[in-house]
């Protein structure tokens, strides 16, 4: 178990380019085999079920991230404030704040798994759920949904766990689910012929592991911070603060939701229910290359966070500066392979042919702007771990509000199906210069209002 006196030293003194790899590395995996998994369900339910039944899946897409959403709330929220807290060498209130995300998690996600469940069949039809489609997603959401609770504690505490300083840690429990969705998911869908079902069965089990072990972390007397009775009571200016930080993530994730929503009921309209399927395949490649961003972002957010609340300013900037080109160089890797390698994609997820051609034009089409994509989610993210809320939350819905929806509206109708796949590139480029735009200026001025470090190369 590492020094929690180690810990601090690292994040205030080591070599940034070191201290990124030695973070980051971990939580890329984590999050990579998170994806994967996920991955590894649509694979598996594509060719052990039908084309159809990845259509099913695509439609729980709102729903699943609607849960992720609630999680990132608290768990991103709360990661981001132990770090500062962590920095300003406040133990006892990062402490508490730990504490308080446990029983914020229990209420909020409880809360919407109640209403989710009620109204599942209504949703689903919000999300563009055909008579096709429909019972394949039913029958994967009606297990699914009671395991919001787990996928969430899972998620957020394990964001706690990397923040705290245990990135190792961290990667493991992603691993551990991984692993065991991998292993059960084919056993219940094609062993025990439980089809769709026997895929959530298998992610549920997953995240209940995940679960205990991450709990267990901060249950341990060596861990760095742990849970004590005391802290489950909800401090008011606490959950404030929990959730002025999580807005950020949170509003992207419901943004996203929101879109996803749009999207299906636009290709349904312009190319069917294959659309959709095609829709789900291409957004396990972009999700992939996302999630590794998401696992940089993971891995600098306690960098950035410390040494702000340490006021070690030309060590947050140059974080920042290294993140930003790892994360251009990770999106232009999904540019070639979605460019030029898209059937070779796709055709792991089904054997029809038609699926095929559609999800394969749909992956060249949504990738174009991948190269500058990278440093957007960055930028976004440096502004959640600075304690800037409002910044971050402004360039999180900047994508999905000010030019997606738009672009959705006015694509389609133009070029039809083809319009629908242009309207994610052109939301990447705008809300990517925005992003450039944004973060020059808030330098630009951080600089003048801190004379201490205006000498400085940032």
């Amino acid at each position: 178990m590492t020094d929690p006196t180690t810990i601090s030293k690292q994040l205030a003194t080591e070599n940034i380019g070191k201290l990124i790899w030695q973070y980051s590395i971990p939580a890329i995996i984590g999050t990579v085999v998170m994806a994967l998994y996920n991955i590894v369900d649509r694979i598996f339910i594509g060719q052990g079920v039908g084309p159809l039944a990845i259509s099913g899946l695509a439609l729980t897409f709102p729903f699943m991230i609607l849960l992720m959403a609630f999680g990132m709330l608290i768990g991103a929220g709360s990661a981001s404030r132990i770090s500062i807290t962590l920095g300003e060498n406040n133990k006892e209130k990062a402490e508490k704040i730990l504490g308080n995300a446990f029983t914020l998690t229990f209420i909020i996600s409880g809360t919407v798994i109640i209403i989710s469940y009620i109204f599942m069949h209504d949703l689903l039809r919000l999300f563009g759920g055909t008579q096709k489609t429909m019972q394949y997603a039913e029958d994967f959401m009606k297990i699914i949904i009671p395991g919001g609770i787990l996928s969430a504690l899972s998620y957020g505490f394990n964001n706690i766990m990397r923040a705290s300083g245990y990135p190792r840690k961290a990667m493991y429990t992603m691993i551990i689910c991984a692993i065991i969705n991998a292993i059960l998911a084919p056993i219940f869908i094609f062993g025990f012929h439980w089809g769709i079902q026997g895929a959530a069965i298998a992610t549920n089990i997953a995240y209940l592991v995940g679960t205990v072990w991450v709990l267990a972390h901060f249950m341990d007397k060596k861990s760095n911070i742990r849970f004590h009775r005391k802290n489950f009571r909800l401090e008011r200016e606490i959950v404030k603060s929990i959730i002025s930080i999580g807005m950020s993530p949170f509003s992207m994730q419901l943004a996203t939701c929101f879109v996803i929503i749009l999207v299906n009921t636009t290709l349904i309209k312009h190319g069917g229910d294959l659309a959709i399927g095609a829709f789900g395949i291409i957004n396990s490649l972009n999700t992939l290359i996302v999630m590794i961003i998401i696992g940089l972002n993971q891995g600098t957010q306690p960098i950035v966070g410390y040494n702000s609340g340490a006021k070690s300013y030309s060590r947050m900037f140059k974080t920042l500066k290294y993140a930003a080109v790892i994360a251009t160089c990770i999106t232009s890797f999904g540019f070639i392979i979605g460019t030029f390698f898209p059937l070779f994609v796709v055709s792991f997820f089904t054997r029809d042919v038609v699926l095929q051609g559609i999800a394969a034009k749909a992956l060249r089409i949504s990738v174009f702007m991948f190269p500058i994509v990278g440093s957007q989610i960055v930028v976004t993210n440096f502004f959640q771990s600075i304690g800037k809320a409002k910044i971050s939350i402004f360039l999180s819905l900047t994508r999905q509000f000010l030019f997606l929806i738009p672009a959705l509206l006015v694509l389609p109708p133009l070029y039809g199906l083809s319009g629908a796949w242009t309207a994610m590139p052109f939301s990447d480029g705008l809300s990517s210069i925005v992003s450039a735009v944004t973060i020059f200026y808030f330098i630009r001025k951080f600089k003048e209002r801190n004379k201490s470090i205006s000498g400085k190369k940032l």
